[in-house]
This record gives structure tokens, sequence and C-alpha cells, in this order.
């Protein structure tokens, strides 16, 4: 579910505040996020400087409650944040994301008090958080996962590896599913999860893994060789609760990661545009060829269009919570659609839209992910059928 809250109509900033915030963030992409891409591409990560920018901004603190230190924003209004986060280069809504959303989300929906208490709190005053679910082995197919946490005593301890995992070299904080039970059946009610601090003893990093795009947003392994943390570390205190907090966090993510799509298709759509107007063929602008404009005006048709889902899927999980039909459509249709925007995109350009001087060559290859991660595209579509199907069986 995709509360922020226990009451998820009562969270959020007065609509005035969240505005002014909205107003002072797109400042802050423009003046500083989008003028320091090439130092985040050639460094390979976010600058210091800049992370320690997006803390005093709140970033990392937009969906924690306000107890503990947080903005506690609405959904509709932590996802509008998201899309606007998507316009700037993907490490920086990276860095945040798994903070304010999966990490946020299985805290709020599975935690304790105290766990609450702690680990929201470092969250929301920006140590960087990780989410390891994928394994060499296993992704979509979570019931192979392999990650062991034994009880020994007091503590449980943990060995394996997790693989394409977000900030992991970066990461202070992660929640990080392990099976606690050796048995397959019932598929995913032995995978628990464990709040982990990512200095612990026996918790290493692998080599940032080189990437087709979204450069600077650095994913690697993490290995787990008999990690010892204390039995108060399990998520809720209960063994199998894992699979369930991860679950429930996705609707979150889709969310953020369809908008986020979004912010890239319009991002992308602007440099189209711009270089439409600025290049001239036969005497005029190819803006005033028809043919471009067809690309131009199916590249808007389709934003709008997924703004439209974006602000229906926000008010649905507002008012009914639980929306994961609407969250992976919203995903699929949105990571699609950005797809084929970068395409025309690139196609307006026509030559030099394959040369890595201009941007529509990078935000090609950016887009490229979004159908893949949180569940790709396929995976979507399973999702909404198998809800479509038991919806009919109940109404049947």
């Amino acid at each position: 579910m995709l509360e922020t809250a226990e009451h998820p109509a009562a969270a959020g900033m007065d609509a005035e505040s969240f505005e002014a915030f909205l107003d002072q963030l797109r400042r802050f992409i423009r003046d500083r996020l989008i003028p320091a891409e090439e130092e985040v591409f050639e460094l390979d990560r976010v600058p210091d400087a800049l992370v320690d920018d997006m803390r005093d901004m709140g970033l990392f603190a937009l969906t924690t409650p306000e107890e503990f230190g947080g903005a506690n924003l609405s959904v509709s209004q932590y996802i509008r944040t998201v899309r606007e986060m998507g316009k700037p280069a993907p490490a920086f809504r990276a860095l945040m994301s798994i903070n304010t959303g999966m990490f946020t989300t299985a805290l709020m929906k599975g935690g304790t008090a105290d766990q609450q208490r702690e680990w929201l709190s470092r969250s929301a005053a920006g140590e960087v958080a990780c989410f390891g679910l994928t394994e060499p082995d296993s992704g979509s197919d979570s019931a192979a996962l392999k990650t062991r946490a034994i009880r020994e005593g007091s503590d449980y301890v943990l060995n394996g590896t997790k693989r394409y995992i977000t900030n992991a070299p970066s990461a202070k904080i992660g929640l990080i599913m392990a099976r606690t039970n050796a048995e397959p059946l019932p598929r995913n009610a032995h995978i628990s999860a464990f709040l982990i601090d990512m200095n612990a003893p026996g918790v290493s990093i692998g080599r940032p893994d080189k990437k087709m795009g979204q450069s600077g947003a650095q994913i690697a392994d993490i290995i787990l060789e008999d990690v010892r943390v204390p039995a108060a570390a399990l998520l809720g205190e209960e063994e199998g609760k894992g699979f369930l907090a991860a679950m429930q966090a996705l609707d979150s993510g889709r969310l953020s990661v369809g908008a986020a799509a979004l912010g890239l298709a319009e991002r992308a759509l602007e440099t189209g545009l711009r270089y439409a107007m600025e290049r001239k063929a036969f005497g005029e602008p190819i803006a005033q060829f028809q043919l471009i404009q067809a690309m131009l005006a199916d590249s808007r048709a389709e934003i709008y269009a997924a703004e439209c889902m974006m602000l229906d899927a926000c008010a649905r999980a507002e008012t009914r919570g639980r929306i994961s039909l609407e969250a992976s459509a919203f995903k699929m249709f949105s990571t699609e659609m950005c797809g084929r925007v970068v395409d025309r995109v690139v196609q307006i350009h026509g030559g030099a839209g394959y040369l890595a001087e201009y941007e529509a060559e990078r935000l090609f290859r950016d887009a490229r992910i979004y159908r893949i991660y949180e569940g790709t595209t396929q995976i979507q579509q399973l999702v909404i059928a198998r809800q479509m199907i038991r919806d009919f069986v109940a109404g049947a």
C-alpha cells in the first residue's frame, strides 16, 4: 500500500507550501543540477557537494513522517516531485529514490516503532539507502532467492550476494532480503527483510557495473559474508514478512519510475523541439515540415496521456490504498512512451542524433532501463492481466 502515514488523506504539505517547494526545486534543478551533469558523467557519481545540497533541500526525507524529520508528502505530491527530478540526469533521482520509496514504505508498513524511530530518522537525514532483493539467479522470480539468514542465539548471520543494487557503492543503510528457512514452499513465505548498516563487518561492495546509460547512478553487487546482525534488525521482528514488505514497496516504486520516465520524456521533447526550431533545411526551420510536426505532436499527446494516468493513479492511491493494477499500468505505459519519445527525438535530429555531442543520444540511452527495472514491461502485463482475472472471478 502507498500510505505515507497512517491516514493517507491527511498526509502532505498544504497546497500553497508544496507549490512553493516545487518552484524552489525547479530552480535548484535548473541552476544546480543540470549545470553539474557533465561533472556527474565524468565522475560517474554525484559529487559530495551536490549530495549535501540535496540533503539541505530535504530530498531524502520527502515521504518520511514529520516526527522522524521528514516532509510527509502525500502520494500525489511525492510523485509530482519525482517527475521534476526525472528531468536532470537520472543519477540525482536514483540517489534519493530508494530512501523516499522502497526503504521508507517498507519501514512504515512493516517496521516496529523502534525500527521506524532509528532507521527512518537516519534515512531522512540523508544516509543513502539501498534495497537488496535481486540476486545473480533471482530477479522477477524472487522465490529463487538464495541469500540465507540463520538464527544464532540473539543474532542472525547472513550470507549471500545481491546483484544490480542501486546505490550500493554509496549506501550507508540497507534493507536486505534473505531466506530464513531453506524450504521452498510456500513460495516467498520464508523470505525476511533485514535492516543493515552497510559498514557492518562482512559487508563488501563489488566494483560499480558499467552500464548503457544513466551515468552517475551507480549499481553494484553486495556481498554478505557471515554478517552478524541482532534479531532487532529483522523487519517487524517477525520472520517471513520480507517478501510482503518488498511487494508493498513495489507499487510506490512503479509510480516513481513511471514519473521519472515522464520527466525524462518531457526533457527530451524540449530538446527535440528546440533543435527543430533552430535547425534549418531548404531555408526554413525543420519544425515547419509536417512529418517533423507529426513526431512532435505524437510525443506531446503521449506525454499528456501519461500525465493523466499518473494523476489518476495517485488520486486512487490516496483514497483506496492498494493500486497494483494502476501502478503497473502507469509504469508500463509511461516507460514505453518515454522510449518512443526519445527515439523520435533522435530521429528529429537526423544524423546529429547519433552523435554523443548532442543531448538526444544520451537521453536515448538513459531511457532504456526504465522499461526494465521495478519489473519489466512483460511483468507489468502479467500483473495487470492477473488482476483483471481475479476481479472477473470475484464479480462472477
